[in-house]
């Protein structure tokens, strides 16, 4: 009873740090962004600059940093909105134990998306994209205790690291055609780079890595099952990090490959197909995040599009419309956030009639839906603007982008509405919780994004330009000149806004009377997603048959098996090489030393028949001895020392231990003992080839030779002996004074293990 006052105290203290967290850590990234800005105005006048810190000068390797207007413009989204993230953070994890585990991971994440955006080495962008894909597993599953957080961390990271290998070999392949890993040269000279030979290779691989990433068909599906995520992590994961590392990368190497003709030939069917998929499935979705989770799916889409369309008025559409989703992506994901906070729901059925309990929160939610479905005077309507009229002046394609274009924006606009309309004006149904306005730092990052976005959207030539119009010249390698404005005229672009906003109405009227078009959960069942889960049970399917097989327990199971493999890897180059081996010498062999290679041989065989296993210790150590012996005949004295101590300390330690062994039994059948000895026989066989090729090779200078003349002045010794086992061959006198002192080490714990078990 007295520890029940202090709970609420300690719960205050927890909610205290975590705001303090939130807003304190905010001060890096956000000093960071007046830093950037600074750095933009610098290379907008004075073109890209570089900066390296050397990391590995033995390898040639250093840490290079490349700005210019695309790196920049990632680079302040990712500062930017990490400063609102942070604040919010600290709000929606009050009162969580572990904020400061969170915020560690939040940050590592990113530190990891800032060295991708602004990496000048390839081997350094490489080395960030995998830890952008290991922090965001951390974050995906922050809350470990659940089962389904588990899992799509696991999915997402997963897919993205297959994503990585095959982008690692790409790079390192582009590199090889290059002569270079600096981006910075690479970007110099891009013509001679697209028409080498193997730039198509370089370029499928990237792509997969750069696929697996940004989420595009068919490996879309990671996305919205990491909506498991606490919502900052999603705000932040979906508005302008992780999920468009992909698109940058596109964007970094458009110059090198947009003249290859894959480049056309994949991104515009992939982003196509991304586009219109991504809007349908989110039509079908019931759970307010995977919603926006599906939408972001189609927007990287269309970047993906628009970059392999290649023009000039496709590239800045793609620049303006990143920025105008990264503002709105991230308010919607933050309102999501808040509303799931406030009311423990996320199902929009079960939603409603929040507008009277959070009116500021609803005030940024409907400025991001605004842009989203490109009403005016929002930044997302100019995007949707420069989208329409780069798809109409696209040659060949002009109908069928534009339509593909106007279909997937009625759906967003749909998906715009109804994730405004129903938390805040449809019927307030019961929910957990009572609703309520959180705390500033649960809706002042969302409502300041959402100002934004309406800010970038009155003045586009005063804060979207400057932002869109370096990142457009960094993807062309050509200046690039923009005129942004709300208003161009009555024209193509404006019928094909309002014909999509009409439609998109249309749409949500209809999904409102018949309550919805689909399910998404009702789609067949036969999709990437179901392929990633068939890979997954066929790897542990895999993974358990060859534990059975392998992993059986049985030492001389794995010897046989190591045999055989060993023998089977060298069997074939030995065939290649069979004509090396050579029976000369022979005729050099004494008769003592063909005795002792007899007595070996018969000490083996009877080892291998004895019934008994003291006459196999003693057979054993007529082998051993016998081979010391061919030790003493070759000088080599001290290897024969070390063989005669090593084996009587075996025949010792030996007949100690089967002292206590059962009576002798043969366990296996004569099939086994059969297939045993041929396995014996061949892996003997191989041994001796490569023996007798060892010696018909033209021998080198004796090494006896070598010690004699470098004893003195190398080791500084004149006893040739110890020179030879204290500098020349220290770790092979190592060795046997190690496996000496364990060899007897054993013998002295099992006598002493005799003498206490005949005394007790």
């Amino acid at each position: 009873m007295a520890d029940r006052p202090e709970e609420p105290s300690k719960e205050k203290t927890t909610r205290w740090r975590s705001l303090l967290l939130g807003w304190g850590l905010a001060m890096a990234p956000a000093a960071l962004v007046v830093w950037l800005v600074l750095l933009l105005d610098r290379v907008r006048t004075g073109g890209a600059t570089t900066m390296a810190i050397a990391w590995a000068p033995s390898l040639g390797v250093e840490l290079a940093f490349y700005f210019d207007g695309l790196s920049l413009l990632f680079a302040l989204l990712i500062a930017g909105i990490g400063v609102l993230i942070s604040v919010y953070s600290g709000g929606y994890m009050a009162g969580e134990q572990q904020v400061g585990r969170f915020f560690l991971y939040l940050y590592l994440f990113m530190a990891s998306m800032l060295g991708l955006v602004l990496a000048g080495n390839l081997l350094t962008l490489f080395v960030f994209w995998e830890l952008t894909s290991l922090t965001s597993f951390f974050l995906i599953g922050f809350e470990s205790d659940r089962e389904e957080a588990r899992a799509s961390a696991l999915q997402a990271l997963l897919v993205t690291s297959l994503g990585g290998l095959s982008l690692l070999v790409g790079l390192l392949l582009l590199g090889q055609i290059a002569g270079t890993m600096e981006l910075s040269a690479l970007l110099r000279n891009p013509e001679t780079l697209s028409t080498h030979p193997l730039a198509p290779a370089a370029f499928v691989l990237i792509l997969v890595g750069a696929a697996t990433k940004s989420a595009q068909f068919p490996f879309h599906f990671w996305l919205p099952n990491a909506m498991e995520a606490p919502s900052p992590v999603s705000a932040y994961l979906h508005s302008s990090t992780m999920v468009k590392a992909g698109v940058y990368l596109l964007a970094r190497l458009s110059p090198v490959f947009a003249g290859t003709p894959l480049w056309r030939a994949t991104l515009i069917p992939m982003g196509l197909i991304t586009m219109l998929l991504g809007a349908a499935l989110a039509l079908g979705e019931r759970d307010l995040k995977r919603v926006l989770a599906h939408s972001t799916v189609s927007v990287l889409g269309l970047l993906v599009l628009l970059l392999g369309m290649g023009s000039v008025a496709a590239v800045e559409a793609a620049m303006l419309f990143l920025l105008a989703h990264a503002l709105y992506k991230a308010t919607l994901f933050l309102v999501a956030g808040s509303v799931s906070h406030a009311t423990h729901e996320r199902r929009l059925d079960r939603l409603g009639g929040l507008l009277r309990w959070m009116p500021l929160t609803a005030i940024a939610g409907v400025l991001a839906a605004a842009s989203m479905a490109g009403i005016p005077p929002m930044l997302g309507m100019i995007g949707k603007e420069a989208v329409y009229g780069a798809a109409w002046m696209e040659p060949g394609l002009q109908l069928l982008l534009t339509t593909a274009a106007i279909v997937a924006g009625a759906m967003l606009v749909a998906v715009a509405i109804l994730v405004w309309q129903t938390p805040f004006i449809a019927r307030a149904p019961d929910t957990p919780q009572h609703a309520h306005e959180g705390a500033f730092s649960l809706w002042g990052p969302p409502l300041l994004l959402g100002l934004l976005g309406l800010a970038c959207g009155v003045l586009p030539h005063v804060l979207a330009e400057p932002l869109v119009g370096p990142a457009a010249s960094a993807v062309l390698q050509q200046p690039v000149t923009l005129h942004l404005a709300l208003w161009h005229g009555i024209g193509p672009t404006l019928f094909m806004e309002a014909g999509t906003l009409a439609g998109g109405i249309v749409l949500f009227a209809v999904m409102r009377k018949r309550r919805r078009l689909y399910r998404a959960e009702a789609l067949p069942d036969w999709g990437p997603a179901r392929w990633y889960d068939g890979a997954i049970q066929g790897l542990i399917f895999v993974a358990q048959w060859q534990t059975q097989v392998l992993q059986s327990g049985l030492l001389r199971i794995y010897l046989l098996i190591t045999l055989l493999a060993t023998t089977g890897l060298v069997l074939w180059p030995l065939a290649e090489q069979w004509h090396l081996v050579s029976l000369h010498g022979w005729s050099d062999v004494r008769f003592y030393e063909a005795g002792v290679v007899v007595l070996i041989l018969c000490g083996a065989a009877a080892t291998v028949r004895s019934t008994s296993r003291l006459g196999a210790v003693a057979a054993l150590g007529v082998v051993g001895y016998g081979v010391a012996t061919i030790f003493v005949f070759f000088g080599a004295p001290d290897l024969a020392m070390t063989q005669f101590v090593i084996e009587t300390l075996l025949v010792v330690l030996f007949v100690l231990v089967f002292y206590h062994l059962p009576p002798f039994r043969i366990l296996t059948s004569r099939a086994t003992r059969l297939r045993d000895a041929v396995v014996a026989l061949g892996a003997g066989l191989v041994m001796a080839a490569l023996v007798l090729i060892a010696t018909s090779i033209p021998a080198i200078p004796d090494v006896s030779d070598y010690y004699r003349e470098n004893g003195l002045p190398a080791a500084h010794g004149r006893n040739i002996v110890n020179v030879i086992l204290v500098d020349f061959r220290a770790g092979d006198t190592l060795g046997e004074i190690t496996v000496l002192a364990i060899a007897g080490a054993g013998v002295y714990a099992l006598l002493r293990f005799a003498r206490q078990e005949s005394t007790g």
